[in-house]
């Protein structure tokens, strides 16, 4: 059957259906209101009437992986098309056909790694926000501040904002806030919620939707708890899972499907973003260590840095999304150090600031396409310990 796409058109997706006999009601997305132009996200249509050998037409071609739940729903995998509206064509067997107008709306895509910035905020006990070039190798500017001084937090990235969450602040009192600053300009940090629980030296992840926040503790206890919050609004985090150990003093990693927590100990955790649930064990860090940064490939995850005081590591390890596993030691550091920033482009990973014993202010650079030592290549504004890192 050739099907043609046609432009969006101000027709109801009810309206529409109704012509053919079949009824599509809603169309529903993964997260948000979108799905991803390079493909690969769920879509979900209610309605009536649908058969079990239906057919889904986006773009003149039949779509992926189409899933009927019911005769009132039917889910598949959204096509890589460029951005923009999509007319949907449901087709029966017998020939009738709904078409939902105005249908899937494709998005910029979410990618973790960044393309043009890495960005360095907090520490002991600054509340700078700092930016540095990923096209070349120089110094950082100074940007913003965070709503509250603060170290020991963890940072997250969506595709337009920055967020650090939990920390220590002013008088070593250990906070619960969750800030966010954008990316399309040079400003400032909002307070814009809260973590369920006050806590210092947390992880970081971020999938495409939503920031977390996993581990970390007080002074005299340490906990486990997975915390959420959403990128599409400003709102408290919920607490969506258990990490496998409770454990401060740790760092994350983000794949395109899992988040993962590691550190304080050798523990690799990872849970998943698709549905809230606890984390597993799944492999091991060449080394025990506390302080780590953290960054992320497409491919695999890697911690840089760290131990326990009074033991500075330059370590730089590397385990695989792919599959579950151990980690391999693959580079060092220029410095040994505790407590740095990590961040991540398309291309490599960054830690910046950290403890020497003395505060530092590299910006350590790391190739992901080979496994070699970092190079010194810039600075921060201040020489800084236990900041968190975010990329654009």
């Amino acid at each position: 059957m050739a099907i043609t796409k046609i432009p969006s058109i101000a027709l109801s997706a009810e309206v529409a259906a109704n012509l053919s006999g079949l009824k599509v009601t809603s169309i529903s997305y993964a997260s948000g209101s979108g799905a991803a132009n390079s493909g690969g996200d769920t879509i979900t249509l209610t309605g009536a009437n649908f058969d079990a050998n239906l057919e889904i037409y986006i773009n003149s071609e039949l779509v992926s992986n189409i899933n009927v739940a019911n005769s009132t729903s039917v889910s598949f995998t959204s096509p890589d098309v460029p951005i923009g509206v999509y007319v949907i064509y449901v087709v029966n067997p017998d020939g009738k056909t709904a078409i939902v107008a105005p249908g899937l709306n494709a998005i910029e895509g979410y990618t973790f790694q960044g393309t043009v910035s890495g960005y360095t905020s907090g520490g002991f006990v600054v509340d700078t926000i700092d930016k540095f070039p990923f096209s070349s190798d120089a110094n950082a500017t100074d940007v913003g501040d965070l709503s509250v001084p603060r170290y020991g937090l963890a940072g997250q990235t969506s595709n337009d904002n920055g967020y650090t969450s939990g920390g220590v602040g002013p008088g070593f009192a250990t906070v619960n806030t969750i800030d966010k600053f954008p990316f399309s300009s040079d400003a400032n940090a909002s307070d814009v919620g809260d973590l369920t629980q006050a806590r210092r030296n947390v992880a970081g992840q971020s999938s495409s939707s939503s920031g977390y926040t996993s581990g970390g503790g007080i002074p005299a206890e340490e906990y486990n708890t997975i915390d959420k919050f959403p990128f599409s609004s400003d709102a408290n985090a919920s607490d969506v899972g258990d990490l496998t150990v409770a454990r401060k003093q740790i760092t994350g990693q983000s794949s395109d499907v899992s988040g993962y927590a590691s550190g304080n100990g050798t523990v690799i955790d990872k849970f998943p973003f698709a549905s809230d649930g606890n984390a597993t064990d799944v492999g091991d860090l060449t080394v025990s260590g506390t302080y780590l940064a953290g960054q992320s490939s497409t491919t695999h995850g890697y911690t840089s840095g760290g131990s326990s005081i009074p033991t500075r590591g330059n370590v730089i390890d590397k385990f695989s999304f792919a599959s579950d596993g151990n980690a391999t030691d693959v580079g060092d550091l220029t410095e040994a150090k505790l407590g740095p920033a990590g961040q991540s482009s398309t291309v490599s990973g960054y830690t910046s600031g950290g403890s020497t014993p003395s505060d530092s202010n590299v910006i350590d650079k790391f190739p992901f396409a080979s496994d070699a030592n970092a190079s010194d290549v810039g600075d921060l504004t201040q020489a800084r310990q236990q900041p968190t890192g975010q990329q654009v």
